[in-house]
């Protein structure tokens, strides 16, 4: 089951089981998707899972923007009901990668590209992030380059 799928089936169930919040978050989801297949190229387009998982991203992104925002508005129900949404975004992603995994990654493509200091970072991140690709995301992959590089 594509994940577009996997999601209308619980937009249904949640509308079902009268989940409020949670229907939200995934109508939310469901217009998000709609908009990247118009940009693909128009409504009736179908997007891939891989372009479902960019889309999951870039809530999740937004959502966590929010959160900031909420908080530091003093606005802690507002905060609460954005984290609930993140928390049901996470399940679509693919589980991350262990930290073990990624600095042995990154290692192997330091010595495959031959990187010697942090000039040669954007080279490292270019080779690694197709290998870790939903499992782990920019900002953790670049640490872990920087902390190896030195």
């Amino acid at each position: 089951m594509s994940l577009t799928a996997k999601i209308d089936q619980e937009i249904k169930d949640a509308m079902r089981a009268r989940e409020t919040p949670r229907l939200s978050a995934l109508r939310m989801l469901k217009s998000s998707l709609k908009y990247a297949a118009i940009e693909k190229g128009g409504a009736d387009n179908q997007v891939t899972d891989a372009e479902v998982l960019v889309v999951v991203r870039k809530r999740i992104k937004q959502c966590q923007d929010a959160v900031e925002g909420f908080e530091k508005g003093n606005r802690p129900e507002q905060a609460a009901k954005e984290k609930a949404e993140i928390t049901l975004l996470q399940t679509y992603l693919p589980a991350a990668i262990p930290a073990d995994e990624l600095s042995a990654i990154v290692r192997q493509v330091i010595e495959e590209t031959g990187a010697s200091g942090r000039a040669e970072t954007g080279a490292v991140m270019k080779a690694v992030m197709p290998q870790v690709a939903g499992r782990a995301d920019g900002k953790t992959v670049n640490a872990e380059v920087m902390k190896q590089l030195g």
